[in-house]
């Protein structure tokens, strides 16, 4: 039986993809796997136990990677999982950049007598143009990003994507439409709105700053419902004052944003559909319980993908730091214990390496000793079939 603590509600959904062999709480002890969405677990003492902790959603900035990437704890996320909210927030963001919708709606509700009339008369302070034929700029051309760019093709605006690290998948599903460029400052220099879809790392924090806000055309407007950080919040106030940015939306409000002319702030909407919190709960569940029943990784953050289709015998699975003779090391241990080896594979991530090995004999914990007193190894876990 496997122990999992859930620090958020998680969808039922998600929770009844959860075999027969899983029990879930949100104050269970000793658990070998976390389901979470938001919460923060930067101060949390990881307990020994800990195998995975599964975020549902794509973001994992609230998760400790390097503490969890030392114990040996493989986080996954769900990347794609909400893609399909995402989008459709988006381009409800187009049309309230574009169009006054929520000053005309809110000075609307104002009105105390001859309504019709007070209609007519103000209705052109809240005037905005349309987004067929005009420029968007798709910055992150992942799951959420294509689907952006292809939905705006079919909204009849020119769209241009950058990503340079565009996957195979990405590519061959992008319409023919998108322009793709490799040259960030296109999108820049031509875009009359501007979405962004990257993760926050050291590279994209504050990338719309005032250095790209500079390239930009006059009265530009910029979307961001990807991190509210790789924004500089004081850039895009000054760029809105010199007219540069005509509206700032963002789904991540903060206390320089609220009140502020011309900024648009949502609560964090992006993924907040039914839909979406089923799609990623599911999914963050798959990924974890095929991890711990398996050894398989698919979608890790700190480790890399790595697989053996379920052949019905025992594995090992070893985590270890990317230093050179290990898998040697590991196939020489399990060689030494006199049990050969049906398959294996490796793989590394940065600092990181995963080696599972499936074999013809049983395996033990004295295998296991052997392969934990090699150097650089973390973590060694046994899964008897």
């Amino acid at each position: 039986m496997y122990n999992i603590l859930t620090l958020n509600k998680i969808s039922p959904v998600g929770l009844n993809t959860l075999t027969d062999k899983y029990t879930y709480s949100d104050n269970c002890e000793n658990p070998d796997g976390i389901l979470l969405r938001s919460f923060k677990m930067h101060d949390m003492e990881l307990p020994e136990s800990l195998l995975a902790v599964a975020r549902c959603g794509a973001g994992v900035n609230n998760i400790p990677l390097d503490k969890c990437s030392k114990k040996g704890i493989v986080v996954f996320n769900t990347p794609g999982a909400n893609a399909n909210a995402v989008k459709e927030l988006v381009l409800a963001s187009l049309f309230l950049a574009s169009r006054d919708i929520i000053g005309g709606s809110i000075w609307a509700q104002s009105l105390t007598e001859n309504v019709a009339p007070a209609v007519e008369k103000g209705k052109s302070k809240f005037v905005g143009p349309e987004i067929s034929g005009k420029t968007l700029g798709v910055i992150g051309l992942g799951a959420i990003g294509v689907l952006v760019a292809n939905a705006a093709v079919d909204l009849g605006m020119k769209v241009i994507g950058y990503d340079p690290f565009l996957s195979v998948k990405g590519a061959v599903t992008l319409k023919s439409a998108v322009s793709y460029t490799a040259n960030l400052d296109d999108i820049f220099a031509n875009s009359d709105y501007i979405t962004i879809h990257v993760p926050l790392n050291p590279s994209t924090r504050g990338m719309i700053g005032s250095e790209n806000l500079a390239k930009c055309k006059d009265g530009v407007r910029i979307l961001n419902l990807a991190r509210g950080e790789l924004a500089d919040n004081a850039a895009i106030k000054e760029a809105i004052a010199s007219g540069k940015v005509a509206k700032y939306l963002t789904d991540f409000p903060s206390d320089e944003l609220i009140g502020a002319e011309n900024v648009i702030p949502l609560p964090h909407l992006g993924a907040s559909t039914p839909e979406a919190e089923d799609n990623c709960a599911v999914m963050a569940a798959s990924e974890m319980m095929d991890y711990i029943e398996n050894g398989n990784i698919t979608n890790s953050v700190n480790f890399p993908a790595c697989s053996i289709a379920d052949n019905g015998k025992d594995r090992i699975c070893v985590i270890n730091k990317n230093i050179p003779a290990s898998i040697a090391a590991i196939a020489g241990a399990v060689a030494d214990k006199g049990i050969n080896i049906d398959n294996m594979v490796n793989a590394n991530k940065g600092d990181y390496a995963y080696t599972l090995l499936t074999l013809d004999g049983k395996a033990d914990e004295a295998t296991a000793n052997a392969i934990r007193s090699i150097p650089g190894v973390i973590k060694v876990r046994i899964i008897n079939k």
